[in-house]
């Protein structure tokens, strides 16, 4: 299941539905930031398409090479050629000579074929675009319905500029897939849909899977959130805890990432400090502390110490304050008041 990444799949299925129609070749570039998605959703469509195609009584076949594996033209096409035959010698056969054995295959087969290079700006930076101007003029030798190839890059970075002229003018620069940041709602979703497959009924507590989607926010990555839930789960296994908690998903954020330093709390002022250990104290066993919670902890601490406890609205610049630092996260709650999370 691939919450939130319907429109990208419907955009995909839209370019290369020429291809199953009438045996034409396309080309697309899928592009985004880490963990938005890119690789599982483009592997999915490739599934989807070649089941598709079977029941139109046409065979698709397709190969997903990882660019920074295999970094050279000799290397990727090395990759294509072991698709088909896993013994393929590694040395001996020449780009050109690898490409005319894969023309020969199609055209015996009659197959579409689908070519997935991913992270392919590091093969345009180790190699050039000549692989991939090759590969876009595959089909002008191709005999018409004596199979196709398509191809597919994917990356992070936009790397359609980086391609020489010759390869851009037959690269269709408008078939662009884009893939944003997932928001904190959407992690929510991906982490909810995992948790089933992860975690016996009831072993991650309420509140957990939210908590993780506001530690992941910042990066919009779904790899990180679903690595912050793993390592969370583990974390309670390995202390023999009967369910997942909130400071299980803090223990993995600080394995994982920490972004709380030694350094930041020493040159903390007094109260600040206080307000950050009173948020501690409010926040065990639990993803949230409500402001009151917060503030009625925080009176409690200036008892202990023999301090006099600052005004509400001073309070509140005071999480303002840590918020900017990176040591808290401001939520509002479903009726729209503030709370904080650590």
């Amino acid at each position: 299941n691939l919450p939130h990444r319907d429109a990208q799949l419907k955009k995909l299925a839209s370019l290369f539905n020429p291809v199953l129609e009438s045996d034409l070749s396309q080309t697309a570039f899928v592009t985004g930031g880490v963990g938005t998605g890119k690789t599982v959703v483009t592997k999915y469509f490739c599934q989807e398409l070649k089941s598709y195609g079977a029941g139109m009584n046409k065979k698709v076949d397709f190969v997903h090479i990882n660019c920074r594996q295999r970094q050279s033209d000799a290397m990727v096409m090395l990759g294509v050629m072991r698709h088909f035959d896993p013994n393929f010698p590694e040395r001996g056969f020449s780009v050109n000579e690898m490409m005319a054995s894969l023309r020969k295959k199609l055209e015996t087969s009659g197959s579409i074929f689908l070519i997935v290079l991913d992270e392919a700006d590091v093969l345009i930076k180790h190699s050039g675009s000549d692989l991939i101007y090759m590969l876009t003029r595959f089909n002008e030798e191709t005999p018409k319905h004596k199979g196709s190839l398509s191809l597919m890059l994917i990356s992070q970075k936009y790397v359609l500029d980086k391609l020489d002229q010759a390869a851009l003018s037959t690269f269709r620069r408008s078939n662009v897939v884009e893939f944003d940041r997932y928001n904190t709602e959407q992690l929510e979703a991906i982490l909810s849909d995992r948790v089933p497959l992860a975690f016996k009924d009831a072993i991650v507590e309420d509140g957990v899977v939210s908590l993780i989607a506001e530690m992941a926010k910042e990066y919009g990555d779904a790899r990180f959130a679903i690595e912050l839930l793993d390592h969370a789960g583990r974390i309670a296994e390995e202390a023999g805890d009967a369910t997942v908690d909130a400071e299980h998903a803090r223990g993995a954020k600080a394995a994982i990432k920490p972004y709380v330093t030694t350094g930041q709390l020493e040159v903390l002022e007094l109260h600040k400090a206080m307000i950050l250990l009173a948020l501690a104290r409010s926040l065990k066993k639990k993803a949230y502390a409500d402001t009151k919670d917060l503030e009625d902890a925080y009176r409690l601490l200036c008892e202990e110490v023999g301090e006099k406890p600052r005004g509400h609205t001073q309070v509140w610049n005071y999480i303002t304050d840590l918020e900017a630092q990176g040591l808290v996260a401001k939520k509002l709650d479903c009726k729209g008041k503030a709370g904080t999370i650590a």
